[in-house]
C-alpha cells in the first residue's frame, strides 16, 4: 500500500551502492577478483571435509572453492598477458625510434668517409649516438668477406670472384643493422660468386 518494497521477515533491504562504488565494482572485473580473493578465506580441504557436516553446507563450500581457484587461475593468466603484451609493446616502441634514427647514421656515416668527422666535437657527437644506441641493441651489418646472408644481405652487384667457394660479400654499399635477432634494414652489398 505505500509503494515500498516487502523485505521477508529477518531480512535487511540492501543498501544501494553509492555511484563511484557502484561505477568502480562493476566496471572494473580485476578490482572485483582481488576483492573476493582477499576477503574470503577458502577452507582447506581436511577442514571443508571434517568440519562441516555433510549435505548441501559442504557441496557449497567445495564449490565456493573450486570457483575462487578457478578465478585466482584466470586473474594469474590475465597478469601473465599484461605483462608480456606490456613487454612486447616496450620492444616495438625502442624498434620504432631505432628505424627512425637510421637516416641520421647513414649521414654520420657518409660523413665520416668524407673525412668530415675524422677529429672535433661532431665526431665526439657522433661516437655517443652510436654507444647510446648499441645500449639498446642496435648492431650493424657491415662486414666484407663473410658469407653471402639473404636474410641480412641485400645484393645489388654480383661479379666473378677469385679462389671463393660461396657467395662472398665483397663491398658493402650501404651498412644494415639489426636490434637483437631482428633486422630493422638489411646491408646492401656487393657479392663476389663462385666463377
Amino acid at each position: 500500500m505505500t509503494g515500498q518494497a516487502r523485505h521477508p521477515e529477518g531480512s535487511q533491504p540492501a543498501a544501494p551502492e553509492s555511484g563511484a562504488d557502484a561505477q568502480d565494482s562493476d566496471g572494473d572485473a580485476l578490482a572485483q577478483a582481488e576483492e573476493i580473493l582477499n576477503g574470503i578465506e577458502v577452507p582447506a580441504e581436511e577442514s571443508v571435509a571434517q568440519g562441516v557436516p555433510a549435505g548441501s553446507g559442504n557441496a557449497e563450500a567445495v564449490e565456493l572453492k573450486n570457483d575462487l581457484l578457478r578465478l585466482q587461475a584466470e586473474y594469474v593468466n590475465y597478469r601473465k598477458r599484461v605483462e608480456r603484451d606490456r613487454a612486447v609493446a616496450g620492444e616495438m616502441a625502442v624498434i620504432g625510434v631505432l628505424n627512425s634514427l637510421l637516416p641520421v647514421l647513414d649521414d654520420v656515416d657518409a660523413a665520416r668517409q668524407h673525412g668530415d668527422l675524422t677529429d672535433g666535437p661532431f665526431a665526439a657527437i657522433a661516437t655517443k649516438l652510436e654507444n647510446a644506441l648499441k645500449t639498446y641493441g642496435l648492431v650493424r651489418i657491415d662486414e666484407t668477406g663473410v658469407e653471402f646472408d639473404p636474410t641480412i644481405h641485400e645484393a645489388l652487384i654480383q661479379q666473378p670472384g677469385e679462389d671463393i667457394e660461396v657467395d662472398t660479400v665483397s663491398q658493402v654499399l650501404r651498412s644494415g643493422y639489426k636490434s637483437g635477432e631482428r633486422v630493422l634494414r638489411a646491408a646492401q652489398v656487393i657479392v663476389a660468386v663462385p666463377a
